[in-house]
């Protein structure tokens, strides 16, 4: 009768430790599509922090196609990118006070607005309001290699949004 009650304890067991080992284990699925992503550095003393969803051209047309001419964009995708800045800057000459803000721009296709709006935690730019922008200045957009992921990077000079065939350097002093 030991022998009847050991074999399927032991099947039991068996089965048991192999349903969690599966379960312990990452299951393979699809990259996330635009995947969150982060840059930190100092600039003339500032710590400014940049963070923002990366998403990739994927054979799409982006300026003036996925991201329409004379429309706020969120600078990124999915929530809205946020700037970091723990002291006052001077972005393009004009006065950035400490804080974080939603970062978002208004592309044309000779130049581009760019605004830090007082709230940072958005979606997308779906409930953007103008009346909440702490500061608009204008750039004018680089032609550039082209870069898949939308990437931000920060230099002495400032910062540089790069994406498809498309560099936007911000000059921070």
């Amino acid at each position: 009768m030991k022998k009847t009650f050991q074999l399927p304890a032991i099947a039991f067991f068996a089965i048991a430790l192999l349903f969690a080992s599966c379960a312990a284990k990452k299951p393979a699925g699809k990259p996330i599509a635009s995947p969150r992503d982060s840059i930190s550095r100092k600039v003339h003393g500032a710590r400014i922090t940049i963070n923002y969803g990366s998403p990739s051209v994927k054979g799409r047309k982006i300026w003036g196609g996925l991201v329409p001419y004379d429309t706020v964009w969120r600078t990124g995708a999915n929530e809205a990118t946020r700037f970091t800045t723990d002291k006052d800057i001077q972005v393009e000459g004009k006065t950035l006070p400490a804080g974080t803000y939603g970062f978002f721009a208004i592309p044309k296709a000779d130049k581009w607005i760019i605004i830090f709006n007082s709230v940072p935690n958005q979606w997308g730019a779906f409930k953007y309001d103008a009346s909440k922008d702490v500061l608009r200045v204008t750039v004018i957009p680089t032609p550039a290699e082209m870069h898949e992921r939308l990437v931000y990077t920060i230099n002495s000079k400032g910062i540089i949004l790069t994406w498809e065939k498309l560099n936007v350097p911000i000059t921070i002093e």
